[in-house]
């Protein structure tokens, strides 16, 4: 099947794309199913690496998925351009070549596969994450059902006169709806809806109530998990649904992983932890070195990186909880990241709040949709009207609704202008993720064997003693263990090297198996080398032992740090 990155593929077509990359790229990827979905559906995972040269689990890996929530299907279209990406320029691209060569991908297109298939439907369903009922297991039996009622395949809104009506129209664009000045009265005034019909309606209540699919599936993960109750759509434990349990078994079963990414939609934005505290909680070589990351994001993408809990909060005096990068960065002692695709508003032109060079603390990714000017409006309007080619917002025509009698359909068509790039505009917008997270999977450690020597130290009754002098460096930009945090956490080992004899040889100096730290990487090194700073190698170990053994057997060699690689060699006595 073709793969383009102008459409947006569902379930079926994505998995036989899938499955044609790995048959294309067979010494490249590999594709497992990670577990089933609510309605049994397989999560697809990748593997990208250069299966001819090692076994994936003995490399660094990053992890990236995409699609938890069941709208934003343009987070699946990123994973497979980064997969056209790394397959389709292994060799020719330095940096992809050793992308592969060295290090692991571990990659989940589409983690919520039931929600993203209403949102392909016939008669589209908008949820926001899994299908199934919670927290109760009925239909709503009355209130506003969103819908296409005049089934020209869109959800819009419905503007009803009213003459308690918050909106007005604009003087000088009448399609535009404004605010009704606080005093005002004695215009035509109206209340606006999402399109749909009313259930059992009593003729005056216009309520809206909430999808009998509550949940969402990024607030179900471990990391200062709260009950429904404190925190909406939480689900019945951590870890309850089957979509995030298979990344919470997949992530924690896969020690090599060393960072991660989330691919949502919308804002334009890169997200890093903590959603629920200030960054002064965060060790301060962590916060760092996820400035210096996120400043690189920005450099490739364009997108700012921010804080949630400083810049992306939806209230202020209210946190998210359960989500996935604060799971992978407080549990699991990784740098995790949520990448929010596509900013209608920087497509327009507002830029204050929006762009990269805005102050922290003066976004306005969440602010600008409690309060902003009508000039914003007036700008989004004409960028629909000229980029998106009037499909974005759509002029109000008069319809006859089967409960309301007559109204006007018509504004926004947020699935076409918000939630995701219109197609046109889809690969433009993604390819430049791609690069991120090659640069990402590349600063993780990686363990390298800088010498390795033997030295024949004499004859005992025909046995031969045999010195073994191996030293390893942790070539990585970052240190073995990742983060402080994963210090604190006590989630990685430091370097374990066992050296496996035959039962003819004996170890004079030094033990089969041996423990030692963690090795440094660069990433904590100041901008310039001034007098009093220093570099000790403190990224390198010395390994020694002495061995009696019959001349010509052979030892085997291990050197491994879970999230730094592994290093085998065989050495002739």
């Amino acid at each position: 099947m073709e793969l383009r990155f102008d459409t947006y593929y569902p379930y079926a077509q994505l998995t036989e794309i899938l499955y044609d990359l790995c048959k294309t790229y067979p010494d490249l990827l590999k594709i497992e199913s990670i577990g089933k979905s609510h309605e049994g559906r397989d999560v697809w995972c990748l593997t990208a690496t250069n299966f001819l040269t090692g076994n994936p689990e003995d490399r660094p890996a990053f992890w990236c998925d995409g699609n938890i929530h069941a709208t934003e299907v343009s987070a699946s279209s990123a994973l497979l351009y980064l997969l056209h990406k790394v397959t389709s320029e292994y060799k020719t691209n330095p940096e992809i070549t050793r992308l592969l060569d060295t290090r692991t991908l571990y990659i989940v297109p589409r983690v919520n596969p039931d929600g993203a298939e209403q949102f392909f439907a016939e008669k589209p369903k908008f949820l926001r994450s899994s299908t199934r009922p919670y927290p109760y297991d009925e239909e709503p039996i009355d209130g506003l059902q969103l819908e296409d009622v005049d089934g020209d395949g869109r959800v819009l809104q419905m503007r009803i006169p009213d003459a308690n009506g918050t909106w007005k129209a604009h003087p000088d664009e009448p399609r535009l709806m404004t605010r009704r000045e606080p005093i005002e009265t004695g215009g035509t005034y109206y209340r606006v809806l999402w399109e749909g019909t009313l259930k059992n309606y009593d003729g005056v209540t216009q309520t809206i109530p909430r999808n009998k699919e509550g949940l969402d599936l990024n607030r179900n993960f471990p990391a200062n998990w709260r009950q429904e109750a404190e925190q909406v759509g939480a689900g019945d434990f951590p870890g309850s649904e089957p979509e995030v349990y298979n990344l919470l078994k997949f992530v924690s079963s896969h020690s090599n992983i060393t960072g991660g990414m989330t691919f949502h939609t919308y804002s334009g934005v890169l997200l890093r932890p903590y959603g629920t505290q200030n960054d002064d909680a965060m060790p301060a070589e962590d916060l760092w070195t996820y400035q210096k990351i996120g400043q690189k994001g920005t450099e490739l993408t364009g997108y700012p990186s921010i804080s949630v809990f400083h810049d992306f909060k939806y209230h202020p005096k209210e946190v998210i909880t359960g989500v996935f990068d604060d799971w992978m960065y407080d549990h699991q002692g990784v740098f995790a990241w949520t990448v929010e695709i596509w900013s209608p508003q920087r497509q327009a032109g507002l830029t204050e709040g929006f762009d990269k060079n805005t102050k922290p603390g003066s976004f306005r990714f969440i602010e600008w949709y409690r309060e902003h000017n009508v000039e914003d409006d007036l700008k989004m309007l004409s960028w629909s009207d000229t980029a998106l080619e009037g499909k974005g917002f759509i002029t109000w025509y008069a319809f006859d609704h089967p409960q309301l009698g007559k109204v006007e359909l018509g504004g926004w068509d947020v699935y076409h202008a918000f939630r995701n790039p219109p197609p046109q505009f889809l690969e433009k917008e993604i390819a430049p993720l791609t690069d991120w997270v090659i640069f990402h999977a590349l600063i993780s450690p990686e363990l390298s064997l800088v010498s390795l020597e033997t030295e024949k130290l004499g004859e005992e009754n025909g046995k031969v003693v045999t010195r073994i002098l191996a030293v390893v460096e942790n070539i990585g930009w970052l240190p073995t263990y990742v983060t402080k945090k994963a210090l604190e956490r006590k989630a990685c080992r430091g370097v374990v090297a066992e050296l496996l004899l035959s039962d003819d040889s004996v170890i004079l100096n030094g033990k089969i198996r041996q423990e030692f730290g963690q090795l440094e990487g660069r990433s904590y090194k100041a901008p310039s080398p001034y007098g009093w700073h220093a570099d000790p190698t403190d990224n390198r170990l010395k390994l020694e032992w002495v061995i009696r053994s019959t001349p010509g057997l052979e030892a085997k060699l291990e050197i491994k740090h879970e999230r730094a690689g592994v290093i085998r060699k065989t050495i002739t006595l």
